[in-house]
Protein backbone atom coordinates (compact mmCIF):
# COMPACT_ATOMS: atom_id res chain seq x y z
CA UNK A 1 0.00 0.00 0.00
CA UNK A 2 1.31 3.46 -0.89
CA UNK A 3 1.07 4.94 2.60
CA UNK A 4 3.58 6.87 4.73
CA UNK A 5 4.26 5.08 8.02
CA UNK A 6 4.80 8.37 9.92
CA UNK A 7 2.20 10.86 8.67
CA UNK A 8 -0.25 8.60 6.82
CA UNK A 9 0.12 10.44 3.51
CA UNK A 10 -1.61 8.46 0.76
CA UNK A 11 -2.44 8.82 -2.95
CA UNK A 12 -4.76 11.69 -3.83
CA UNK A 13 -6.97 12.01 -6.88
CA UNK A 14 -7.26 14.94 -9.22
CA UNK A 15 -7.71 15.90 -12.84
CA UNK A 16 -5.39 15.90 -15.83
CA UNK A 17 -6.56 18.77 -18.04
CA UNK A 18 -5.74 18.74 -21.77
CA UNK A 19 -5.67 22.18 -23.38
CA UNK A 20 -5.15 23.47 -26.90
CA UNK A 21 -4.70 26.88 -28.45
CA UNK A 22 -2.33 29.78 -27.97
CA UNK A 23 -2.39 31.71 -24.69
CA UNK A 24 -3.70 35.30 -24.75
CA UNK A 25 -0.38 36.36 -23.25
CA UNK A 26 1.36 34.99 -26.38
CA UNK A 27 -1.03 36.73 -28.79
CA UNK A 28 -3.65 34.01 -29.19
CA UNK A 29 -7.36 33.90 -28.40
CA UNK A 30 -6.83 31.83 -25.25
CA UNK A 31 -6.45 28.23 -24.16
CA UNK A 32 -9.45 25.91 -24.51
CA UNK A 33 -10.01 22.77 -22.44
CA UNK A 34 -10.45 19.76 -24.72
CA UNK A 35 -10.59 16.97 -22.16
CA UNK A 36 -10.47 16.18 -18.47
CA UNK A 37 -9.22 12.81 -17.23
CA UNK A 38 -8.99 11.56 -13.65
CA UNK A 39 -5.48 10.86 -12.36
CA UNK A 40 -3.66 9.99 -9.13
CA UNK A 41 -1.03 12.02 -7.30
CA UNK A 42 1.25 9.52 -5.55
CA UNK A 43 3.34 10.39 -2.48
CA UNK A 44 7.13 10.20 -2.85
CA UNK A 45 7.75 7.18 -0.62
CA UNK A 46 11.15 5.74 0.24
CA UNK A 47 11.73 2.36 1.88
CA UNK A 48 13.94 2.94 4.94
CA UNK A 49 15.15 1.03 7.97
CA UNK A 50 14.11 3.15 10.94
CA UNK A 51 13.97 2.79 14.69
CA UNK A 52 10.38 2.97 15.90
CA UNK A 53 9.19 4.08 19.36
CA UNK A 54 9.60 0.64 20.95
CA UNK A 55 13.26 0.56 19.90
CA UNK A 56 12.79 -2.04 17.19
CA UNK A 57 14.28 -1.66 13.72
CA UNK A 58 11.71 -1.93 10.93
CA UNK A 59 11.78 -1.41 7.18
CA UNK A 60 8.91 0.92 6.35
CA UNK A 61 7.73 3.33 3.66
CA UNK A 62 8.32 6.98 4.65
CA UNK A 63 7.49 10.06 2.56
CA UNK A 64 10.31 12.46 1.73
CA UNK A 65 8.55 15.23 3.64
CA UNK A 66 8.95 13.30 6.90
CA UNK A 67 12.58 12.46 6.08
CA UNK A 68 13.43 16.14 5.44
CA UNK A 69 11.57 17.25 8.56
CA UNK A 70 13.67 14.86 10.69
CA UNK A 71 10.67 12.92 12.00
CA UNK A 72 12.53 9.61 11.71
CA UNK A 73 15.70 8.09 13.12
CA UNK A 74 17.54 5.97 10.56
CA UNK A 75 18.64 2.60 11.93
CA UNK A 76 22.20 2.58 10.55
CA UNK A 77 23.13 6.03 11.86
CA UNK A 78 21.71 5.52 15.35
CA UNK A 79 23.38 2.14 15.77
CA UNK A 80 26.79 3.46 14.66
CA UNK A 81 26.51 6.45 17.01
CA UNK A 82 25.72 4.18 19.98
CA UNK A 83 28.73 1.93 19.32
Amino acid sequence: MKLCYICGKRPMSGNSIARRGLAKKAGGVGKKITGITRRRFLPNLQKLRIIIRTGLVRRVNVCTGCIKAGKILKAGRAQRAAA
